[in-house]
């Protein structure tokens, strides 16, 4: 199955040197400028998004960057990098390859960085022995991750998703599409369960099942804790001092938040029942805001002589 190399410093618009915090800044400004809820053509606003987020994912995680690096130009040579499960690492002529579709991830992706696998290997696959007889054997259960917004993971949704397999005798390429119910309040890690839809079992015996391990897509706003929502504030350090009502995003839309006089840095404030849903119940998670004091890098006169003056009748010593 052919793959599209994708350049994800090109994809973000950043030099391959980029620091990590360049590469954060680059993602949230194109996150927020293609985020389907805002953006006027929302089609294409969604692949846009689902390939930043995809971009992101690599190079945001320093080992995935340095694996992605060590790729460089030599990617489709035999044993430039380590491949995913479902490229026939470890098996036999006989195991199929797989690859997906609909997941939010591209191919490429998938094959070096996801985690696709297989597990429950026929004794073919595990040690090359011919079945015997015609016994029934159970076919091996599939693995892969599925790219879910957060949108997606506080309402459910249902999305098609598409299983290619190379048949290993004739080479033909089997394709088979299924809906998957993403229910709400699934948290990342969280694997959804596809019953029959894994390999094919021999001499008829029944198939395997496929599981999608759910990734939250990475948002501009918002990072999860299970099934809390926490999101990043920066304050200016006479509102950390003096106190100050902000409005901040929420799942829900903005709500006003009271920061208190003599907040902390790296502060956490609570707001309640404002996160992502805790199955049937109806029970929510918490929205968390963690307060970031932010100090001016640049000063012009007035605003350096009122510092110097606050200096001067200020009798607080952070030193003890």
């Amino acid at each position: 199955m052919s793959v599209e190399f994708k350049d994800y410093y090109a994809i973000l618009g950043v030099p391959r040197d980029a620091s990590q915090e360049d590469i954060k800044k680059a993602f949230r400004k194109l996150a927020r400028k293609h985020h389907p809820d805002v953006a006027t053509d929302k089609k294409s606003a969604e692949a846009k998004f689902k390939e930043i987020n995809e971009a992101n994912e690599v190079l945001g995680d320093p080992a995935k960057r340095a694996k992605y690096d060590r790729l460089g130009a030599d990617w489709q040579h035999e044993g430039a990098f380590p491949h995913g499960g479902h490229s026939g690492r470890g098996r036999t002529a006989a195991t199929r390859e797989f690859n997906f579709g609909g997941t939010g991830f591209s191919d490429f992706f998938e094959q070096f960085f996801g985690g696709a696998s297989r597990h429950g290997f026929p004794e073919e696959a595990q040690g090359g022995r011919p079945f015997g007889g015609g016994r029934k054997h159970h076919g091996s259960d599939i693995e892969g991750d599925i790219l879910v917004s957060l949108s997606e993971a506080m309402h459910g949704s249902v999305r098609p998703v598409s299983l290619q397999m190379t048949n290993p005798k004739s080479g033909a390429v089997e394709t088979h599409t299924f809906q998957v119910r993403i229910p709400p309040g699934v948290t990342d890690g969280k694997r959804i369960r596809i019953p029959g839809q894994g390999e094919p079992g021999t001499g008829g015996g029944e198939p395997g099942d496929l599981y999608l391990r759910v990734r939250h897509a990475s948002h501009p706003d918002f990072r999860t804790d299970g099934a809390d929502v926490l999101h990043d504030l920066d304050i200016a350090p006479w509102e950390a001092v003096l106190g100050a009502e902000i409005s901040v995003p929420t799942l829900d839309g903005p709500v006003k938040l009271r920061i208190p006089p003599g907040a902390e840095h790296n502060q956490q404030l609570r707001v309640r029942h404002r996160g992502l849903p805790k199955g049937k119940s109806g029970e929510r998670g918490d929205f968390h805001v963690v307060l970031h004091i932010q100090i001016p890098a640049t000063l012009h006169d007035e605003e350096r002589a009122l510092w110097e003056k606050l200096r001067a009748v200020s009798k607080f010593n952070p030193r003890g």
